[in-house]
């Protein structure tokens, strides 16, 4: 792409009479999409911070609070392999728009919610517009930047903002609950949004269109899948392994998904193509996209609350702890698309899992005794250092090696496989914390030594799924610099 100003179709495919005068600079390109991308990650943290808040204004229970954060990731995760193909089918840009539209009008009703009921409401039309907007802007990076190092660096930017967002969001989420109020954690949306929405037409090129016929019954069966194995990890989590409706969602989910395969294999328009997931090299990529936030969700999970129960933190102070693995994250994905171009995706991603492996179990030797500035300073940063190497080539080899075609299905399956990941692995952490924790307990310990006993055995769990992670970057990606 080079600035300069271009008549582009606003379809993409017919009706060539019908266009438009477009301002097609890179920059702006990048900004707008990179912009959407940071307010969708802002949004899951900045929530977060204002949850107690929350409860007490509209009088949530403790476990009514929990579907502030449940509507959404139900939603989202439900939803995002339909979004990506509504992308590929209707044009990625006008589906981006929709989405960002109804996900900033939703934040309003959010920001001006009277009860509990109406929230909760927000939160699912939140979810549904991000679903829709989320996926088509990973495939708009691909379709709107030429591959090669142009790519790779859109990509690298867009991998590293999701590091800073996340503990961006912890302290802007402090500080306008703290000074303003929980209304403002969604008010912010608002301009943001609108901004996105007006600047998209204007700055980023549509998607040719795919004129045929739409799987619906893919689009149903996936849809119902993803959202009952979303919620039957956050209900396990919650109640455990053993509650009767989190087995009977997980089986219900695993019946529809099963049904989801075999629809694909014959239709003719599929929402996931199988040939995305055709070779061992083309699905183990997608595995680790799926390993990643499983031993991720659950360290950021505990270090936040080891950070605010054990050290005695503030949200605030909770929040700025985190900003050197944010800097570590921004500073290795600039460096990323270079090291990819020099030595190869699979050699940077294999130095990223090592560095996160260990850095995973020196962390896992966490102690009530620990300090921030003696002991969790410095491998926060190498986290960051190790995440920040894996994303941005394992992001480049899913999307360098699918059709144009099938961007948004790609790019949807992989932010579906974030989601899901995330939640089996933060049930699965949780629950290992959970029992580690009440053993501790009833062996005498106190809460605190028990709360950290606790962290400990979830880290160590985190850090397996981790060498997991390391061995399918040795064995599972191809050896070649693309």
């Amino acid at each position: 792409m080079h600035p300069s100003l271009r008549i582009d179709d606003t379809d993409g495919v017919g009706d060539e009479s019908l266009s438009i005068i477009r301002l097609a600079h890179p920059g702006l390109t990048l900004g707008v999409l990179v912009a959407w991308q940071a307010m969708l990650i802002l949004d899951g943290t900045i929530v977060n911070i204002a949850l107690a808040s929350i409860r007490d204004s509209l009088g949530f229970s403790e476990t009514g609070l929990s579907w502030v954060v449940n509507a959404y990731a139900l939603a989202f995760g439900g939803l995002l392999l339909l979004g990506g193909r509504l992308g590929d089918t209707f044009g990625r840009r006008r589906v981006l728009v929709a989405g960002v539209l109804l996900f900033t009008s939703a934040s309003a009703i959010g920001g001006i919610a009277p009860s509990a009921a109406w929230l909760v409401l927000a939160r699912v039309l939140q979810g549904v517009g991000a679903a829709l907007a989320a996926p088509s802007t990973l495939s708009l990076i691909v379709t709107n930047f030429d591959g090669g190092p142009d790519r790779n660096r859109a990509l690298g930017w867009f991998s590293s903002i999701g590091g800073v967002d996340a503990s961006l969001g912890l302290i802007l989420g402090g500080m306008l609950t703290s000074w303003l109020s929980w209304h403002w954690v969604f008010f912010v949306n608002v301009p943001v949004g609108l901004a996105i929405a007006f600047l998209a037409p204007l700055a980023v090129r549509e998607s040719p269109r795919r004129r045929t016929k739409f799987d619906m019954p893919g689009a149903l069966t996936s849809t119902a899948g993803i959202t009952l194995l979303v919620y039957g990890m956050v209900r396990a989590a919650e109640r455990g392994w053993s509650d009767a409706v989190t087995i009977s969602a997980l089986l219900a989910s695993v019946v529809l998904m099963g049904s989801f395969v075999t629809i694909e294999c014959r239709a003719a328009q599929a929402i996931v193509p199988l040939r995305l997931l055709g070779s061992r090299h083309r699905a183990m990529p997608f595995l680790n996209m799926l390993l990643i936030p499983s031993a991720m969700f659950g360290v950021f999970f505990f270090l936040t609350q080891y950070l605010q129960r054990v050290l005695e933190m503030t949200s605030l102070q909770t929040g700025l702890a985190f900003v050197p693995l944010s800097a570590a994250i921004v500073a290795i994905s600039r460096l990323s698309p270079a090291l990819v171009e020099r030595f190869g995706a699979k050699a940077v991603m294999v130095a990223g899992s090592s560095v996160v492996v260990a850095t995973m179990a020196w962390l896992s030797r966490i102690t009530p005794d620990w300090t921030y500035m003696r002991d969790i300073l410095m491998p926060l940063a190498l986290l960051g250092l190790g995440v920040g190497a894996i994303f941005v080539p394992l992001t480049v080899v899913i999307m360098g090696a699918v059709d144009p075609d099938d961007a948004g299905a790609a790019s949807g399956l992989m932010q579906t496989a974030n989601q899901v990941g995330g939640a089996i692995g933060l049930a699965t952490l949780v629950t290992v914390f959970v029992r580690t924790s009440r053993s501790a307990l009833e062996d005498g310990l106190d809460p605190i030594a028990a709360f950290t006993d606790g962290v400990q055995a979830g880290i160590t769990t985190a850090a397996v799924i981790a060498v997991a992670i390391l061995l399918v970057a040795l064995f599972g990606i191809q050896s070649r610099r693309s």
